[in-house]
């Protein structure tokens, strides 16, 4: 699903994001990527939503080389991935229904499936009852909620969330945790960074490390192995 061979990143300003990185990520995997605050994630992230190019090295993601890609490509690399930040990025003007109906209007879905697909979801993430409120109107964990089902609404094969429980408390980010588990379970694949070392250390999923730009860890049922 992901391989990364010897990618590096180098910004404008001599700064070294990634530093000749390999990583293999096979589908159905649920992986964490940790590290602290600069470490590298965010960089990594952005390489495979190709928000970023590496500067050497290669990458593909879901089968799609995205190092060689031309532009227009790109909407169809990124049809294939549901992305969860950890601000939600919800439309505050539209309902929950149309913030998920979004997702399909923008690959033109018949009208008929985005009903049921957007009902199907909204039933997965245990919002059906509030499919016509507002972002206003709910709370951080509902909001995460609407943003969980408008990425998985198009049946992504990979999952990528960035700090996706970092504005909630204990209570609500299990909830979403137990969310991201079961599309885990129906065979999607999950690539999350996080900071949560109480999440990382309790679920013993794959944990891959990031520190200066180099995997300095890559274990099958890992640890966070940092300090608060």
């Amino acid at each position: 699903m992901i391989h990364m061979k010897d990618v590096s990143k180098i910004y404008e300003n001599g700064a070294v994001a990634l530093d000749h990185v390999n990583i293999d990520i096979d589908k159905g995997e649920f992986v964490f990527i940790v590290g602290a605050s600069g470490a590298g994630k965010s960089t990594f992230i952005k390489l495979l939503l190709r928000e970023a190019l590496p500067t050497e090295g290669s990458l593909t993601v879901n089968g799609r080389n995205v190092v060689a890609m031309e532009r227009q490509e790109v909407p169809y690399l990124r049809r294939g991935l549901g992305v969860i930040f950890q601000d939600y990025r919800l439309l505050p003007e539209k309902t929950v229904f149309e913030n998920i109906a979004f997702a399909m209007q923008v690959i033109e879905a018949p009208r008929r499936m985005m009903q049921r697909s957007v009902n199907s979801v909204l039933d997965i993430v245990g919002l059906r009852e509030k499919y016509k409120c507002f972002p206003s109107q709910l709370s951080g964990g509902e909001q995460q909620r609407v943003a969980i089902a408008r990425a998985i609404v198009n049946r992504p094969a990979i999952v990528i969330a960035d700090e996706p429980t970092g504005n909630l408390d204990p209570e609500t980010s299990w909830d979403i945790m137990d969310i991201f588990t079961r599309i885990n379970s129906a065979g999607t694949t999950i690539v999350m960074a996080t900071h949560d070392k109480t999440i990382v250390d309790t679920m013993q999923k794959r944990v891959i490390a990031i520190e200066d730009g180099r995997i300095v860890r890559d274990e099958q049922r890992g640890g966070y192995g940092y300090e608060d």
